[in-house]
């Protein structure tokens, strides 16, 4: 299986999906991280280019640590959108990397990159499929033979973007994976800089330990990372990600 995390910003991933990523790894599945954006507002201090070169280089480290291939867009923060521009080159990266699964940020999430990375990535679930639909890249990688499977994370906190409150369909218990979440997040040293000068928070990781620890009590886990499969007309029906790794669903009970 080849697994693709189509994400926004630099750090999206670790904070949101990494847990199965390391998992799928372990397995001997092949994983990917996408970012679209390159992290060029993620400071206080420097100018575009000197914190897009940073946040460039601990992107690659963290995927790194994991043994993931990493592809980055390059847009700027802020300044994503849906074109054809943006759906070829998503395109691209989705056939060259032959991907069985994608995972994205959820359509309702609370910024704009994140909810175009999304629309980004379910596109590109159909158009890899499509034998007239060209890239024009120089290269260009051969069609899928299939549409992908096709899952949502969780926004964080659990909030859409009018505030409401989003229950994943399932989680995955990743908590054998926590200690390397940890550390892949780690690498994204200018963003805990950042955020301490911009919100005055200093608990880059320990926000992100808890969200694990919340979305896990909602399946009895003691960390989990929750996702939502999308299941429209065309798309795989099966739950992949719950075949291969140990996962719950999340009953109405539960999400009461």
């Amino acid at each position: 299986m080849n697994i693709l995390a189509v994400m926004a910003h630099p750090d999206d991933a670790e904070f949101q999906c990494a847990g199965a990523l390391i998992l799928m790894k372990k397995q001997g599945h092949k994983v990917g991280i996408v970012n679209i954006n390159n992290g060029s507002c993620g400071t206080t201090e420097l100018k575009p280019g000197e914190i897009v070169a940073i946040r460039g280089r601990e992107a690659r480290r963290a995927a790194e640590l994991i043994g993931a291939e990493y592809y980055c867009v390059g847009t700027p923060d802020l300044e994503s959108v849906f074109d054809n521009d943006h759906r070829r080159k998503v395109c691209e990266i989705v056939r060259h990397f032959a991907a069985d699964v994608l995972i994205t940020p959820h359509p309702a999430d609370y910024m704009s990159d994140h909810e175009v990375a999304s629309l980004l990535a379910r596109d590109a679930t159909f158009t890899a499929a499509l034998p007239n639909y060209p890239t024009h890249a120089p290269k260009a990688a051969p069609r899928l033979g299939h549409i992908p499977h096709l899952y949502y994370c969780l926004p964080i906190e659990g909030l859409n973007h009018f505030g409401d409150k989003l229950i994943p369909t399932f989680v995955v218990d990743i908590s054998s994976a926590l200690g390397k979440k940890a550390e892949m997040l780690r690498c994204h040293a200018s963003q805990r800089e950042w955020l301490m000068k911009q919100h005055g928070m200093d608990e880059y990781v320990g926000f992100m330990e808890r969200e694990a620890k919340r979305l896990g009590a909602l399946a009895g886990f003691a960390c989990g990372e929750g996702f939502i499969q999308h299941l429209g007309h065309a798309y795989p029906r099966n739950n992949v990600l719950a075949e291969f790794l140990p996962a719950k669903p999340v009953t109405k009970s539960e999400r009461k």
